[in-house]
Parts: structure tokens; C-alpha cells; sequence
């Protein structure tokens, strides 16, 4: 009689005779890239775990944009809804915090949470995103996400053509005034601390009719509960929204037990961040069996391209466990001409 054992996933059936659970898929991170990647992997009928922590990097925001067809949605209720979707392939979501990551064996990796419990995983995708670090003055981090920014594209359309200060940190908030300009024509650039500006920097900022301001920036003021000016010195310059351009940086505690370091990265000189390189386009990385996508990749992943990245990646894992399946089921039945008739039979109707 034909063992059809051979067509169900061989670690799984091996992990769970050994009285062991072993999913497929680990995912570290429930934000768009793990969910994404949690929607294919689940509709692969795969076995897939999510574990999330919780700390959505846009959570302070009241509005996630640029995702087609969820235009607008609250960050969190986006997430809420890309749960459901996992939940209803059969995919398990769980809150938690991940603390380790250990080997096995070859692929297989064993995933501990702060709660002293483990799960075991055949592959592991770290979708644990980026954290974005601010400048040291007072009372930015509480504004971060509502009028205190940094991208344009997920919100200057909500504050445009109000009076927008950009705290300079470096070169790039060159580069990120003259982009706002786009939405505003109230943009007022403090030098702060970070840099010295050149004549043809004042040239293209005098052309654009964004005005300069000399002097270490000290904090801001909130009346009520808006943005009302950012200060230097003793003066308070009114502004509506305060830029500012984070250092964003991977989170480095499970990358450094992998062997995964992040690489800094530059714009004029200027770090802005720094996100894993060790990673091919489709998101595996140089540890077997772990990969990667969305703004641990990259921190400049909107979120439907981090989205995306988690559909594109959790596509490849599968195919990747695929293959390991084929190898482990001719290694189990070695071909004969009796084995492919008894296939047949059990395979082909005839009508």
C-alpha cells in the first residue's frame, strides 16, 4: 500500500513523533512585512507561528497612508485586520516578546520568549523592524507620530500648508526641507548644532523661500494638545509641525546571537540608520534558514512596500521548504518502476 505520509511536510511529521511541536515558519514580528508574509505562508498551508511584541514603529501615528485600498486606515487597526487574515488560513498569531533564537540543527531553530517558553521553527523570518531614535530635546519623543514627523509621503498631504520647522541634524534635513517645501510654503529651517551651512546651501534655500535660523534649538511648546513653536534660546519661533530626521536603527539583540550585523548606512555623510545587508533580494540571509523582510531590511520600507516584501519573501520560503521536501521524500522512497505504477494507481482516475 502506498505511504502517503511522504506528502506532508517530513520535519513535521519527524518533530511530532518525537512529541515536539515544530512549525514551519517562525515569524518575529507582527507589523505588514510579518503579516505579509504570514498571509502567503498560511494560505501555503503551512504551519506558521507569529509572535509580536506589540511595538509597531508608525503606533503613534493616527492614520497609515499610501496602502491602496486601506487609504487612511488607523495603523493598529490595520494590523488588527491583517491578523484576521493570517487566523482564517489556519496561521497562529501570539503576543510576546522574542529573546533568543538558537540552533538545532542544519534549518532548525528553537525561538525563546521573555516568558521562558519555546517554539520550534524549520525556518525563522525576522520582521522585526527598526527603531528610530531622536534628537536629544525635550518633549519630541511625546509629539512623535502626531506633529512631530519625518516623512513626507505618509504625512505631509495632513499638514500641508502649515508652518512646518525643520530641526536640522545633519545634510539630509537639507534634502528633507527642500522636500516639504513641496507641501508648504511656511518652512522654517533650524541650523541647530549639526552642521555649517555652505552659500550654496543658503542660496537653494533663499530660492525656495525657506527661512534660516541660527542657534541650538532647546525644545518645543505645546498649547493644549497641538505643536505651538519650537524654541532657541529664549525665543519661540511659532511652528504647527517640527521635522526631524531619526537615525533608524535594526533591532540588534536576536541579529547579534545569528551573526546578523546591521550596516550603517549614509546620505551626505550623515548616518541615518542602519538595517541588515547579509540579505539576498529575496530576502534570505547568509544564517540557514533565517530571512528577513520589511524595514529590518531597509528602513525607508513604506508600509505596503513592507507589505509586499513579507508576500515576496514568505513565496520564497515556502519554495525553499519545498525543495527540502523533495530532497527528504527521495531520499525516503529511492525511485523504482514499481513505486511509479503504484503512484499511478493510486493518483490517475480513469473515466
Amino acid at each position: 500500500m502506498l505511504d502517503w505520509q511522504h506528502h506532508l511536510p517530513f520535519f513535521r511529521i519527524l518533530s511530532q513523533s518525537c512529541g515536539m511541536n515544530m512549525y514551519d515558519v517562525v515569524i518575529i514580528g507582527g507589523g505588514p512585512a510579518g503579516l505579509g508574509a504570514a498571509v502567503t505562508l498560511s494560505r501555503a498551508r503551512r504551519d506558521v507561528l507569529v509572535i509580536d511584541a506589540g511595538e509597531p514603529r508608525n503606533g503613534r501615528a493616527s492614520r497609515a497612508n499610501s496602502y491602496l485600498g486601506r487609504e487612511g486606515i488607523a495603523p493598529r487597526e490595520l494590523l488588527t485586520i491583517g491578523r484576521g487574515e493570517v487566523e482564517q488560513y489556519g496561521g497562529d498569531v501570539r503576543d510576546g516578546t522574542v529573546v533568543s533564537v538558537k540552533r538545532l540543527g542544519p534549518t532548525a531553530l528553537r525561538v525563546g520568549l521573555a516568558d521562558g517558553s519555546t517554539v520550534d521553527a524549520r525556518r525563522v523570518l525576522l520582521a522585526t523592524g527598526v527603531v528610530d531614535e531622536l534628537p536629544d530635546i525635550p518633549g519630541l519623543r511625546e509629539r512623535w507620530g502626531r506633529d512631530v514627523l519625518h516623512c513626507a509621503y505618509c504625512h505631509a498631504w495632513e499638514v500641508r500648508d502649515k508652518v512646518v520647522g525643520v530641526i536640522a541634524s545633519g545634510a539630509a534635513s537639507l534634502h528633507q526641507a527642500q522636500l516639504w517645501r513641496q507641501w508648504t510654503d511656511r518652512v522654517v529651517f533650524f541650523v541647530h548644532e549639526s552642521l555649517e551651512l555652505k552659500t550654496s546651501d543658503r542660496a537653494e534655500l533663499a530660492a525656495r523661500g525657506i527661512a534660516v535660523l541660527e542657534g541650538q534649538v532647546s525644545g518645543i511648546e505645546v498649547t493644549g494638545d497641538a505643536l505651538g513653536g519650537i524654541r532657541v534660546g529664549d525665543t519661540t519661533i511659532a511652528v504647527q509641525v517640527a521635522l526631524v530626521f531619526p537615525v533608524s536603527n535594526a533591532r540588534t539583540e536576536l541579529l547579534g546571537q545569528l551573526g546578523l550585523l546591521p550596516e550603517e548606512k549614509h546620505m551626505d555623510d550623515q548616518v541615518i540608520g542602519a538595517t541588515l545587508t547579509d540579505v539576498d533580494m529575496f530576502g534570505a540571509t547568509g544564517v540557514p534558514g533565517v530571512w528577513a523582510a520589511g524595514n529590518v531590511r531597509g528602513h525607508r520600507a513604506q508600509i505596503i512596500d513592507a507589505a509586499a516584501q513579507g508576500v515576496q519573501t514568505g513565496a520564497m520560503i515556502n519554495i525553499d521548504l519545498v525543495n527540502e521536501e523533495v530532497a527528504a521524500a527521495v531520499a525516503a522512497h529511492p525511485f523504482t518502476p514499481e513505486r511509479e505504477r503504484e503512484v499511478a494507481k493510486h493518483v490517475l482516475v480513469k473515466r
